[in-house]
């Protein structure tokens, strides 16, 4: 019997082609924001990627670009505390969201950039889907389902990538992924698949990329 949530399979050699030639053109950082006035125009279509502080969302965008440097990577949670956007070829965005829950940073500090993630799921036309990452050592955590709540609310689709799949044991991860799948049940706009990566050891990344030049 299918499970809910499968995990994504492997791309086929088309759909692997596309998404390698999406990310082997110019992508650029464009733009941190702060507020919602410093939002560029939303004249392009964009994906954004949200999760709790040092899940590792720069470290999956730099893994897709295959630019190691162009979004920062931190061991200190709460590093990002703005909407960091990428132009991709000129042609659409990707989006760095502030990393959520605990954050090595200022209460107000951290109440702000939570307000403005918040505008920015609830606000954005221009955005194909949000994907929500999620540590495979750790699975979906309260804060987790803070924000799929306030995207099934937004009538946003959101896909649930898993990162860091290396650093967890064979033996553990069908505990994550049952525990995960159970979560994702509740939200009505969760996309029924999961992506499991690694940016570390490259593992899901063409299966990623090819997920988002089919929204592109």
């Amino acid at each position: 019997m299918q499970l809910p949530f499968p995990l994504a399979d492997d791309p086929d050699e088309i759909s692997t082609e596309k998404g390698r030639k999406l990310f082997a053109g110019q992508t650029d950082f464009l733009k941190g924001v702060v507020a919602m006035s410093g939002l560029p125009p939303s004249d392009r279509l964009e994906v954004c990627f949200a999760g709790r502080s040092n899940v590792g969302k720069s470290s999956l965008i730099n893994a897709l670009t295959g630019r190691k440097g162009l979004a920062r990577a931190s061991n200190t949670p709460g590093r990002t505390q703005e909407i960091n956007f990428f132009t991709v070829n000129d042609d659409h965005y990707l989006v760095d969201l502030p990393g959520y829950g605990f954050a090595n940073a200022p209460l107000a500090v951290v109440e702000k950039w939570q307000k403005l993630l918040k505008q920015y799921l609830s606000g954005r036309q221009n955005l194909r889907r949000a994907f929500v990452l999620v540590d495979a050592r750790h699975g979906i955590k309260p804060v987790d389902e803070e924000i799929m709540s306030l995207l099934d609310s937004s009538a946003v689709t959101f896909q649930c990538v898993l990162t860091k799949a290396d650093k967890i044991k064979a033996q553990d991860r069908d505990a994550v992924l049952k525990q995960v799948r159970e979560k994702l049940a509740k939200h009505p706009a969760a996309f029924p698949e999961l992506i499991l990566t690694s940016s570390e050891k490259g593992d899901g990344i063409a299966t990623l990329r090819s997920t988002i030049a089919s929204l592109i």
